[in-house]
């Protein structure tokens, strides 16, 4: 089985600021969401705990499962470029995501989804043949986009309708 979380509340998503690459460690609420994650998960054995290098997803993983995550920079959060932790209410937007003209420096969807593809190809791979349970802790653009590798891209492209809330899971099982 497949436990994709998000990391816990930091400072910034409490402020409802764009959350990229320079994002916070989690806060006192983010550190109670992922306690009670663990609580929740505790009957739970990982044989796997792989994060995005944010410190907010390596603290939530470590956390929940009392293991040191492994880091995988394909998981890293989406790059926001200058927009990160700009007022949600006052970034400007085209569709989900912000505007490439009027910030620098934002990845472009394909090579994200791209990369997070190719770190569930890898892991379907090696281990969708043996029983293990495996978490993985990430982002809103992670987790939606681990949504979208085993749900499918939707039609309006918008990968965010698969993500979990903060210090929330979803689970999913290769086929």
């Amino acid at each position: 089985m497949i436990y994709v979380i998000r990391h816990g509340q930091t400072d910034l998503n409490k402020e409802r600021k764009m959350q990229g690459r320079m994002g916070l460690p989690l806060n006192e609420c983010g550190l109670e969401q992922a306690q009670r994650l663990r609580d929740e998960l505790k009957n739970i054995k990982f044989d796997f705990v792989f994060s995005s290098p944010q410190e907010r997803a390596i603290q939530t993983a470590e956390i929940v499962t009392g293991l040191k995550a492994i880091i995988d920079e394909r998981l890293d959060v989406y790059d926001l470029g200058e927009a990160d932790r700009v007022p949600i209410n006052e970034t400007k937007m085209s569709g989900p995501l912000p505007d490439t003209n009027v910030y620098k420096g934002i990845e472009e969807p394909n090579c994200f989804v791209k990369r997070i593809f190719c770190f569930m190809k890898e892991l379907e791979n090696k281990y969708s043949k043996i029983d293990l349970n495996i978490l993985i802790s990430g982002h809103r653009c992670t987790t939606g986009c681990i949504g979208a590798f085993f749900e499918g891209i939707p039609t309006d492209r918008n990968i965010l309708k698969f993500s979990s809330d903060t210090g929330c899971y979803k689970t999913y099982n290769f086929k």
